[in-house]
């Protein structure tokens, strides 16, 4: 799985960070979205793609493979 996320389209929810703290953080100033790993272990999948699917910008984007 790799992971892109776009700075431009978060508007700061917050609900990836909630969903999966190994992979995203937010910044303190303004809350937007700070991808931790792009490539995260197996074990994280299933919460990324949770994360990316309540994402409320879309502002995630999963692509499988290396």
């Amino acid at each position: 799985m790799n992971i892109t996320v776009d700075e431009d389209k978060c508007c700061g929810a917050g609900q990836c960070v909630l969903i999966a703290p190994e992979v995203f953080d937010q910044r303190d100033d303004d809350g937007i979205v700070i991808l931790l790993e792009q490539t995260p272990p197996d074990t994280e999948h299933t919460a990324v793609r949770e994360a990316a699917a309540v994402c409320p910008a879309a502002a995630i984007t999963l692509a499988d493979g290396a």
